[in-house]
């Protein structure tokens, strides 16, 4: 009976053995997350089916190899990929009705999560015995150590021991000192059980396991004694795993980043899926999270559906860039990206209004103006101004002075002057002032017919593009693309093809650029000066600063305020909007009747958001 129980038993494994081949591996082994990074390169969000991280061996430090095998399978170099006594043990406790016991080598357990599904039953150990068997003569140790290492759960969301490190840490995988890796070789007997965050009997649970990790791999040689007790004081983990939520600006972030990637790498949004890109972002995690709170500030004082029916649907968009190399820093996209799904900083809907003008100003500066329909055309400088017989008229000793009636370009741009403006645009020539606004950084079809009102500020840019358009003046002409990405990897190389940023080019000559800058900084201070509630000793801490903005005689239904210096160029317009109705509400009374349809708002927040920037650059030590 011994020798045909013994017969048949082999018999049986040598069946089993032939007939079942190593599949393929299961879809979500395969899947990763799309990781985005803020500009100090610490995580920003995961993105995806799966947060994972694929990452090689020579990635993870040995300390942390050695706590999962310490803690896993002490025996892994050495055995031939199976436990025989885990799979006895499995096998009656499932037909007993009790829950699958442990005991599966690495090589099982990797097996289980890249080939097989997690269901408890007797047939699936059995093909996950078999399979461990082949793959072990198969693959190189290392491999299915990378393998399960990449496809293990660790809880908070996290697969794979980068996802974790991340998730805990705050850190990537080859950061991991050798406490850190025993906590996360704790997790992997079951996170919801020892992730110390969630619990007192938890956090008691996680510390005896971490220490008798580190003791096991004193015990089995993967550790000095010496080295133990430098580890004596538990790692505390974050009590937060990484983001993998794109509410609030995360998602816009990741919106105006995703459309960079597509624009100049020409991945598409199915490459996108299949996830696994490591995206280095400009954006800075300090001035986006001060830019939200300065819009958040004013709409939550100054702006009360509730009192003032007016004050309904008000939306803010704004963003702000680098004018030496064009680097998108901070913006905001609405109140929360899952909520809003429009992004208000990269929407192509609101009229500019005033904040156009600068570029009428420019093109005059550049390329003159007529005098008349059939006149030659003269130079213009800021101070000209139109004259009784609605000439031009050259500043000069014996020019009479300009007055209210005759303000020059230069007053104008700070009061309004829709009718010195649109005068102007026309005796440019429209097309010559498209095409500086164009050079300047905005976009083309974002810009309205060449009509009367064009030079007014009908066109819709969006706040990105007016931010970047204003920095080409304050960077003396020289214009840069505005960029969101400096870095693009995938497999642990860069996507060929890509490139970060265009190079910066010629768009205005630098004197008109700064005299247009010039008068924009005379603009800033009256504009501050105009806007009440607009905290002045702020924006007088800021340093000169050229701005434009919309003001009384604008009766578009959108307020901007542009502020710019050599360091930060930041747009913030505000509009009302309903959802599905594509026409803008109208600004009147927004704020209550001494709000000037609005407009004093996009300052405060211009302000505040500068405030809090120059308390943060003082604090650095810059002066």
């Amino acid at each position: 009976m011994f020798v045909l129980c013994a017969g048949g038993t082999a018999g049986l494994f040598a069946y089993v053995y032939t007939s079942v081949d190593i599949p393929d591996e299961n879809v979500a082994a395969r899947q990763e997350a799309n990781i985005y990074y803020w500009s100090d390169g610490t995580q920003m969000v995961s993105t995806g089916a799966l947060n994972r991280t694929i990452i090689r061996l020579s990635d993870v430090p040995g300390s942390a190899q050695n706590a999962v095998i310490a803690a896993e399978n002490e025996s892994f170099y050495r055995d031939s990929g199976v436990s025989f006594k885990g799979l006895a043990r499995a096998v009656v406790s499932t037909v007993q009705g009790k829950e699958t016991q442990g005991g599966s080598t690495i090589t099982q357990q990797y097996v289980k999560n890249t080939y097989l599904s997690q269901e408890k039953t007797v047939s699936r150990k059995a093909k996950e015995f078999v399979i461990a068997l082949k793959v072990d003569r198969s693959k190189s140790k290392q491999e299915i150590l990378q393998g399960y290492l990449n496809t293990s759960w660790f809880g908070r969301g996290a697969y794979g021991i980068d996802a974790a490190a991340q998730a805990y840490y705050g850190i990537p995988a080859k950061q991991l000192n050798p406490s850190q890796s025993a906590l996360l070789a704790a997790l992997l007997k079951g996170a919801e059980l020892y992730d110390p965050s969630t619990g007192p009997k938890n956090h008691e649970r996680a510390r005896e396991r971490w220490a008798w990790i580190l003791d096991r791999q004193v015990a089995t040689g993967r550790m000095s004694r010496e080295e133990r007790e430098r580890y004596r004081t538990f790692p505390e983990p974050l009590k937060k795993s990484t983001s993998t939520s794109l509410g609030g600006q995360t998602g816009y972030l990741v919106d105006v980043v995703n459309k960079y990637i597509k624009q100049r790498a020409l991945l598409t949004d199915q490459d996108l899926a299949h996830g696994g890109y490591r995206i280095h972002t400009t954006f800075d995690k300090d001035r986006t999270r001060q830019l939200t709170k300065a819009v958040e500030s004013v709409l939550e004082r100054d702006i009360d559906p509730k009192k003032r029916e007016a004050d309904a649907h008000v939306q803010v968009g704004a963003a702000s860039v680098r004018p030496t190399d064009g680097a998108l820093l901070a913006l905001y996209g609405g109140p929360d990206a899952t909520k809003r799904f429009v992004n208000n900083a990269d929407t192509a809907g609101v009229p500019a209004g005033s904040a156009f003008k600068p570029f009428v100003l420019a093109a005059a500066l550049r390329h003159g103006a007529r005098a008349s329909r059939d006149g030659e055309r003269q130079e213009v400088t800021s101070g000209s101004h139109y004259g009784d017989d609605g000439a031009l008229v050259q500043p000069s000793g014996d020019a009479p002075g300009p007055d209210d009636a005759h303000p020059t370009l230069r007053q104008a741009l700070a009061t309004g002057g829709n009718a010195t403006y649109a005068r102007l645009g026309r005796d440019v020539g429209l097309e010559r002032v498209r095409d500086t606004a164009v050079a300047a950084g905005l976009l083309r079809d974002s810009l309205a017919p060449l009509d009367d009102t064009f030079p007014i500020g009908t066109s819709t840019p969006s706040a990105i593009r007016v931010a970047a358009g204003y920095g080409t003046f304050v960077n003396r002409g020289l214009q840069n693309d505005p960029y969101s990405v400096t870095k693009l990897v995938k497999d642990g190389r860069s996507v060929g093809g890509f490139e970060s940023r265009a190079k910066a080019s010629r768009a205005l000559p630098e004197g008109v650029a700064t005299e247009v800058a010039d008068s924009l900084r005379e603009a800033g201070e009256r504009s501050v000066g105009d806007a009440q509630g607009v905290d002045e000793r702020t924006a007088r801490a800021v340093g000169p600063f050229a701005a434009g903005r919309t003001g009384d005689q604008d009766r578009l239904r959108s307020a901007w305020f542009v502020g710019s210096t050599e360091e930060l160029s930041t747009a913030v317009t505000m509009f009302r909007t309903k959802p599905d109705e594509p026409q803008l509400l109208p600004m009147s009374d927004v704020g209550g009747a001494d709000s000037r349809r609005g407009s004093v708002f996009p300052a405060r927040i211009w302000t505040d958001y500068m405030g809090a920037y120059v308390a943060s650059r003082n604090s650095h030590g810059k002066s």
